[in-house]
């Protein structure tokens, strides 16, 4: 393990960044690494964390905190074992470091070495050490937790050693010669902008820089660091300070001195030494409301360069909105302090409504200007021009903050190249080129997560406004994306109107939903529809027109595949479109190949093609896409189910591309990912289309989401269906809509909505003539009444469907009727019946082909032999469906197979090995989401203490546990 403390609070675990948790527990870690190994009582450990008012459940926390440390200081400790690391000790808590672990000791350690050095009269191995001591800070000390507990003295004693150690490096170097001292100038440089008013440290700057020859840059903070002190204290320097003045008025430049400008070598003999150049602090200023973003602070803190490391870039990069210029100038300003030449700020417009953006010389000009070049030492040329810059910067420690650049090209000219600089730049759009070409860190920022993002409104409204309405808040927050922009305009109106109740924005915002109208600020700039244009204007005319075409898209996610059939091109043509999309950041690539949008971004898009795009033209690319999803799937369920019955398609519309799959796996993991956009075409066709292909994809959909037990959204997606079907006036849709959400409740137990729609289901086939149709009514009839116990019912209806079948002789019905006629002889428990039906499913099965009818045939006729008790023989039907349902890729009729293996070896009093096949199917059902998998899960828990087994019987006469759900292959098959 390693420690930091001598700046931001940190772990590292071998190589890997170790989360350190919430802001208590992280200022717990703080200050037991602050006391270097020691004990730390537990009243102080309170004190700390609360103050004087601790809650009464203070050590109850600290306990909790404790454990969740442990927990990440030594993940591999056995459960039960005594903590190695943070050990409880004489009433409080001892955090055991070594020196090579923890830089506090490191640092200390160094400077204890250092004295030495300096008592044996050599300041430049003292210097050299108290160098190495005071590179190990990466800004103040414990950074990052609260700030009420890092200004307590046991964190600021630590700054303190900071202090003190660059005061013991300034008085040796002017001994230990001119390279040592020009380095030390960096950090004495550093802790006097910290502490202007600690007259001791000035005095040391002002030695320091008058022995290097910068003796007008040493009267300079002469003169203002008297003025502070005359400013702020209202009394003149102390004889320590007028003395070092003294000293530089009357210090010839020394033999190893240099000044600034002159290359490296001293003033010739009556040359006044060059006046240094200013040191600008151009940073905007910080926002006070500024909340969240620790994480992304956390990592951009890891990314700062130490004094004599390689100049650094970070690339902050998001949509409009999330806060980038924000969370830079935040972020600069917590680190100015490490860059004591200077911090410059550029506007660089490359995404500005009115003006065009910066050129690179027009910046490069400003920086120099920065700085004090005078316009007649600029040369014209921007490579001499970048080549001055990079001189200027040669010697200093300098960040440079480039924020709303267009392009890599517009900020390369204007990265600095001195050992210790950091260029901090914020675009819209990704800069592939500067991270590929420069190696700068792309730092993304998405919308806030919701905690932060009520805290910002918090921030802006005041807690106990917020705390009131908490529900309001977090609605509010959820209406606006958690966009920081889109908060901080509607965190504006509500405070410009204090006496409105959050409730009542949060209600403006709910019945503006899918509108920009609502987060309109003032001025424009401010407001998210001109942000969001400025990224919109810089598309080629072909990204454009596919942004605003991935508004007809009904969300949640869009495959390549899907994009090229809205836009009616081929993928090849839209795959770099979306990646221009995605390096704007006006759309995401959650994984390769899936992109997705902000909801405020599709607001905005959805007002664009209301303005530009002709009518005829978005329907034609709405029908494209609709289409793609109905015959995908068709497809899809075309290839796991080939002998199923199901409904004709017209053609694609024209320059549709539907997907292709190249095997049953893919068709299943296709159906998986796209599901939640599935449901969301249907519903969108039945809402804003005419309806023909919304009842027809969610018919298409019926067996996937029954198998997958996803039934609520099944009965939602049939209710659609239904409607849309009736208002087009189509009997066949309304039949399959009926029968279908009829099947659903069922599943359900509302078995009087299942009769009502199966029974008008019946009537629509009827009407129509669709005897297939009836059969499968039928059947569902059957399966509704098996599961209510009404077994002799169950077999009318499917004597009804078997008839139905054979006089249009659809074999694969009558088959699958046999099956499911053999499956309600087992609830009847007339067992030697069940396996007759099932031998006769199998024969036709085999003639016709089907192999989901013959292995759901070997699986009831499995569960016939295991009712007989005829082990073996239930064994071989059991693995021949299960070698079959996993050649078909059906999930979950796998894991039901399975069970039924597991029930066999119950019954053979083979515990073991039934527990052990049932975790396969838990792991099965758990992967697929299926409501199943909480019974398994009690069946496990059970298997020890009361195993159930094959013939025990039910309420009904059926059998009990999960492998005799009266179900049936009726609800499984169909």
């Amino acid at each position: 393990m390693r420690f930091q403390i001598l700046g931001p609070v940190r772990a590292w675990r071998d190589t890997a960044d170790v989360k350190l948790g919430p802001p208590k527990q992280r200022a717990l870690l703080a200050l037991l690494l602050a006391h270097g190994g020691r004990s730390v009582p537990l009243h102080e450990i309170v004190d700390t964390l609360w103050g004087q008012d601790p809650p009464a459940t203070a050590v109850n926390v600290i306990h909790r905190h404790v454990s969740a440390l442990r927990r990440l200081l030594e993940p591999d400790l056995p459960s039960g074992h005594a903590a190695r690391r943070l050990v409880r000790d004489s009433g409080g808590y001892q955090l055991k470091v070594a020196q090579d672990e923890l830089d506090l000791l490191r640092f200390r350690s160094l400077r204890d070495d250092a004295d030495r050095l300096a008592a044996q009269d050599d300041p430049a191995g003292a210097t050299e050490l108290l160098v190495e001591a005071l590179d190990l800070w990466q800004g103040p000390a414990a950074s990052g937790i609260p700030p009420e507990i890092r200004s307590l003295p046991l964190f600021t004693a630590v700054d303190d050693e900071r202090s003190a150690a660059v005061k013991d490096a300034a008085r040796h170097a002017p001994a230990a010669g001119s390279a040592l001292t020009e380095r030390v100038l960096l950090d004495l440089r550093q802790a006097a902008s910290r502490h202007p008013l600690d007259e001791t440290l000035q005095a040391r700057l002002v030695d320091v820089l008058a022995v290097a020859g910068r003796q007008a840059e040493a009267l300079e903070t002469y003169q203002a660091v008297r003025a502070r002190i005359v400013e702020d204290l209202g009394c003149e320097p102390g004889s320590e300070l007028r003395e070092a003045q003294l000293r530089a008025l009357t210090r010839s430049p020394s033999p190893g001195g240099t000044a600034p400008g002159s290359g490296g070598k001293p003033p010739g003999p009556g040359v006044a030494p060059v006046a240094p150049h200013p040191r600008p602090a151009q940073l905007p200023r910080d926002l006070g409301s500024f909340t969240g973003r620790g994480d992304e602070l956390e990592h951009l803190d890891a990314l700062v360069p130490g004094p004599r490391k390689p100049a650094q870039a970070v690339v902050i990069s998001g949509m409009a909105g999330t806060g980038k210029t924000t969370t830079a100038v935040h972020w600069a300003h917590r680190i100015a302090e490490r860059f004591p030449d200077g911090q410059l700020y550029i506007d660089l417009r490359g995404f500005h409504l009115t003006e065009p953006a910066m050129s690179g010389a027009e910046a490069l000009r400003a920086l120099l200007d920065a700085f004090g070049t005078p316009v007649s030492s600029i040369p014209a040329g921007l490579e001499a021009q970048a080549a001055l810059y990079r001189s200027l910067l040669a010697d200093r420690r300098v960040m440079v903050v480039l924020d709303n650049a267009r392009d890599s090209e517009q900020v390369r000219p204007l990265l600095p190249s001195a050992p210790g600089c950091l260029a901090v730049v914020t675009s819209r759009h990704q800069l592939q080129g500067l991270v590929t070409a420069e190696g700068a860190h792309p730092v993304t920022l998405n919308p806030l997560d919701e905690d932060d993002a009520v805290a910002l409104l918090a921030r802006r409204l005041g807690t106990e406004r917020v705390d009131r309405e908490n529900g309001a808040a977090t609605e509010i927050v959820t209406l606006c994306g958690r966009l920081p922009l889109a908060l901080a305009i509607v965190s504006a109106r509500a405070v410009l109107n204090p006496r409105f109740p959050l409730h009542a924005i949060a209600e403006e915002l709910r019945v503006r939903h899918g509108s920009l109208d609502a987060f309109t600020g003032e001025p424009s700039l401010g407001d998210a529809r001109s942000a969001f244009s400025w990224s919109y204007r810089a598309l080629t005319a072909e990204a454009a027109a596919l942004f605003r075409l991935l508004a007809l898209h009904p969300g949640p996610e869009c495959s390549t595949a899907a994009a090229a059939s809205l836009a009616g091109a081929r993928t090849g043509q839209v795959e770099p479109l979306l990646m221009e999309l995605v390096r704007a950041h006006l759309l995401f690539e959650n994984e390769p190949g899936r992109f997705f949008s902000h909801s405020l971004l599709r607001a905005y898009a959805t007002e664009l093609i209301d303005e530009l795009d002709d009518p005829r033209h978005t329907d034609a690319a709405t029908a494209r896409l609709l289409d793609h999803y109905l015959h995908s799937a068709h497809a899809a369920e075309a290839l796991l189910a080939p002998q199923r019955e199901r409904i004709a398609l017209h053609r694609p519309a024209a320059h549709t591309a539907p997907e292709h799959f190249r095997d049953q796996q893919a068709a299943a993991d296709w159906l998986d990912r796209e599901r939640p956009v599935l449901l969301a075409a249907v519903e969108q066709d039945s809402r804003h289309g005419d309806g023909a292909r919304s009842w027809r994809l969610a018919a298409v959909l019926e067996l996937y989401l029954d198998r997958n037990g996803r039934w609520q959204q099944q009965q939602a997606a049939q209710n659609t269906a239904v409607a849309a079907a009736r208002q087009q006036g189509d009997v066949l849709g309304q039949a399959h809509s009926h029968r279908a959400l009829g099947f659903a409740l069922g599943r359900l137990d509302h078995e009087d909505g299942a009769r009502e729609h199966l029974a008008r289901s019946l009537s629509l086939f009827a009407e129509i003539g669709d005897v297939c149709g009836q059969g499968r009514v039928h059947r569902y009839w059957a399966f509704l009444d098996n599961r209510h116990g009404r077994h002799t019912d169950a077999l009318h209806h499917y004597r009804l469907a078997r008839d139905l079948y054979h006089s249009v002789g659809h074999l694969n019905g009558r088959a699958n009727v046999h099956n499911e006629v053999g499956w309600t002889y087992l609830l009847l428990g007339r067992y030697e019946k069940a396996v007759d039906e099932c031998t006769r499913s199998l024969a036709i099965h085999r003639q016709t082909g089907d192999g989901n009818g013959e292995a759901a045939a070997w699986d009831t006729l499995g569960c016939a032999h295991l009712r007989l008790h005829r082990h073996d023989e239930a064994f071989g039907c059991f693995r021949r469906a299960l070698r079959m349902y996993r050649a078909l890729q059906d999930a979950y009729l796998e894991a039901d197979t399975l069970v039924h293996i597991a029930d066999t070896h119950a019954a053979a009093e083979q515990s073991g090995a039934a527990a052990d096949v049932l975790r396969q199917a838990l792991g099965i059902l758990e992967r697929i989401g299926h409501p199943d998998a909480a019974g398994l899960r009690g069946r496990l828990r059970d298997l020890g203490r009361a195993p159930r087994t094959a013939h025990h019987r039910g309420r009904h006469g059926e059998p009990t546990g999960p492998a005799a759900r009266p179900t049936g292959p009726a609800a499984r098959r169909t």
